[in-house]
């Protein structure tokens, strides 16, 4: 793995190549993007990928990157800016990119931005309110994970992040009339530790799941746009969002092994099924080739 820093207006990126450059067999990139999570998480999935050049990177302001723009809030379009120098820098090609949570955000904003810098693109669950429905219930459900944290601090965040992202079906009165969850019946400690910069649990990614994807702009270009979702996340936050994103682009969804973070050895604590998830990617990539 070769580790490379790059300066873009604002941030200094820091992003992993595996493998050779130029590619070997004729293959692109392989570019794997998460939001907020950084490369650290996809060091499983990349590692099914040997005869495959991967490339991955910690957006700015997380893990090792860092950021001068004086903003602390994760926007879309910026986000798109920085992985688009990325791809330059690379002098590669289009890349083929996998892109999972709020990093499927950026990379439909950056395929609506750059539509020649992607070939295929498949955007696992992103989290997209406005797409909903029920988006100002989901707004509300949103609020209310925020409220907890700044209340109470990360266990108490966290909890009912996961109660908000778990939750079966539209956000209904029944959801908003449940009593908060205790932070130990998710193993979340109750100390206060005082912090309120968590990416994830304050506002910092709300610009994130406010985007509204550039429709006209995705089906203009000429990426193919795979719209996924995990088996076990249908009918929650993020399977239904990414259910509404495909039937804005009229597409299905395509189906993925486990849940949200399906593609997770041991790096967080929450696995899922690496194994048969890369097995699918493959599969989904190929066909696309």
């Amino acid at each position: 793995m070769n580790t490379q820093l790059l300066e873009t207006p604002g941030a200094r990126l820091a992003f992993d190549v595996h493998g050779p450059l130029p590619t070997a067999g004729g293959r692109p990139p392989l570019l794997m993007i998460g939001q907020p999570m950084d490369a650290a998480g996809f060091s499983t999935l990349a590692s099914h990928f040997p005869d495959r050049t991967v490339v991955t990177y910690d957006p700015r302001g997380l893990g090792r990157s860092t950021r001068s723009d004086g903003r602390t809030d994760q926007e879309p379009g910026t986000q798109a800016a920085d992985v688009h120098a990325l791809i330059a820098a690379l002098d590669a090609g289009p890349v083929e990119m996998f892109a999972s949570s709020g990093g499927a955000v950026t990379a439909l904003a950056l395929v609506a931005a750059h539509p020649g810098d992607v070939t295929v693109l498949v955007a696992h669950e992103p989290p997209l309110i406005p797409v909903l429905p029920d988006a100002r219930a989901a707004e509300r459900a949103r609020a209310g994970f925020r409220d907890a944290y700044e209340a109470k601090g990360w266990g108490a965040g966290m909890a009912a992040f996961i109660a908000m992202t778990s939750w079966r079906g539209e956000f209904t009165d029944d959801y908003f009339a449940q009593p908060a969850p205790e932070p130990a019946a998710f193993g979340m400690p109750a100390e206060d530790d005082g912090s309120r910069d968590d990416p994830l649990l304050s506002d910092r990614s709300w610009a994130i799941s406010d985007h509204r994807p550039d429709v006209r702009a995705l089906a203009a270009a000429r990426t193919r746009v795979v719209i996924a979702v995990g088996e076990e996340s249908l009918d929650t936050f993020t399977g239904r969002t990414s259910v509404a994103t495909a039937g804005l682009l009229g597409q299905q969804v395509t189906l993925f092994p486990s849940h949200h973070g399906g593609f997770l050895g041991g790096e967080f604590g929450y696995a899922g099924q690496p194994e048969a998830f890369a097995h699918r990617l493959r599969e989904v990539l190929d066909d696309a080739g």
